[in-house]
């Protein structure tokens, strides 16, 4: 992963809140790579979480209580990754000791209170990172690429979709709790969305439902959104689609050809009109037109599109991210006020949405 960098001490991080994002997509990395990160501490009130903690860190110290743990001296990195309604709060107390502080995304659930974790950062010497996965993904980095591709001619819309079939029963499909698709999976769209698209958004519409969560919070979204200009963005999340039926994870469209590409791969399919094929020169006329169908035989081909073999995505880039930010001082990709704009246009769908109000 990082082997250029195994001269450097390993990070010494410490867990806030042991569940399935911890277990599912922190530790086993931090069991990986030892040599970048140690695991020195681990907080959680259950203590059948924080024994399976010690059973892959031996050394780990134990505690229940954040605060106790916010005490101990030898520490680089908090790592919080605690239920949504509390993110502020605890991330806000980590970067008050001065340490550097990861916290899982959403990073807040109003604009008001990532501007509160905003504060802190910038108080604490920006020492804060929002784990937005969605940015390092590589169907999004190739996505990126394709958005400059000159197969596809000139672009006017892209989809971003995310699906899946999940009967959610936990506290993020629970309205009172922060639940809800707007905010566990929807600011990793947004941002992809936004960046992306080549202008900032003009209007947007959403719309928001429950379909297969046995909460009372949203487990589908859909969001348009347009610009001044001429490419527009259609975002969805759904968690009520069934295996086989689900779309491409991005498509790109342009006026000679689309770009595709499904969740988590690392290759895509360019399909388009032969760039070496040239239009027949024809204009538009008001006169009555000739019976007869107007499609003309088009020359289609397909490409596959690929990462450049070095290319380094998904959870690896971003861990690398992490630890060059950590230990070299290196500006994080992925900046916080990225990570705001996100979450200010999911507040305001919730906001906006007879669902979410109950009117």
């Amino acid at each position: 992963m990082i082997n250029e960098l195994y001269h450097r001490p390993p990070i010494k991080v410490a867990l806030m809140g042991l569940g399935r994002a911890m277990f599912e997509e922190h530790i086993p990395v931090f069991k990986k790579h030892p040599a970048l990160f140690k695991v020195v501490a681990a907080c959680d009130v259950f203590k059948d979480r924080r024994d399976l903690v010690k059973r892959d860190f031996p050394d780990c110290k134990m505690f229940r209580q954040f605060q106790d743990m916010l005490d101990e001296r030898d520490i680089d990195l908090l790592d919080i990754a605690t239920p949504t309604a509390t993110h502020v709060a605890d991330a806000v107390r980590a970067l008050n000791t001065g340490r550097w502080t990861l916290v899982e995304s959403p990073l807040a659930t109003t604009p008001e209170d990532a501007q509160v974790l905003r504060g802190a950062a910038a108080k604490n010497r920006n020492r804060l990172i929002v784990f937005q996965r969605g940015m390092f993904a590589p169907d999004y980095l190739l996505a990126q690429a394709a958005m400059a591709d000159p197969r596809l001619g000139e672009i006017h819309a892209i989809q971003i979709k995310l699906q899946d079939y999940v009967r959610r029963d936990d506290w993020q499909c629970v309205k009172r709790l922060g639940g809800g698709a707007c905010y566990y999976v929807l600011p990793d769209l947004v941002m992809q969305a936004l960046k992306l698209l080549p202008m900032p958004p003009f209007q947007i519409w959403s719309d928001l439902k429950r379909v297969a969560s046995l909460g009372d919070a949203e487990d589908y979204v859909k969001l348009n959104i347009k610009t001044r200009g001429m490419v527009s963005a259609e975002v969805e999340y759904s968690g009520g689609i069934l295996p086989g039926d689900r779309a491409p994870s991005f498509r790109i469209l342009g006026d000679r050809g689309s770009f595709s590409v499904q969740a988590g791969a690392k290759e895509g399919v360019v399909r388009a009109i032969d760039p070496d094929f040239k239009f027949p020169r024809r204009r538009s006329s008001v006169r009555t037109p000739p019976l007869g169908d107007l499609h003309e035989d088009l020359p289609i081909v397909e490409f596959t599109a690929k990462l450049p073999p070095d290319t380094l995505s998904g959870h690896s880039a971003f861990w690398r991210h992490v630890y060059d930010s950590v230990r070299t001082a290196a500006p994080f990709p992925v900046s916080l006020d990225d990570s705001i704009e996100a979450i200010k246009l999911a507040y305001l769908m919730k906001k906006t949405s007879p669902f979410w109000s109950g009117k």
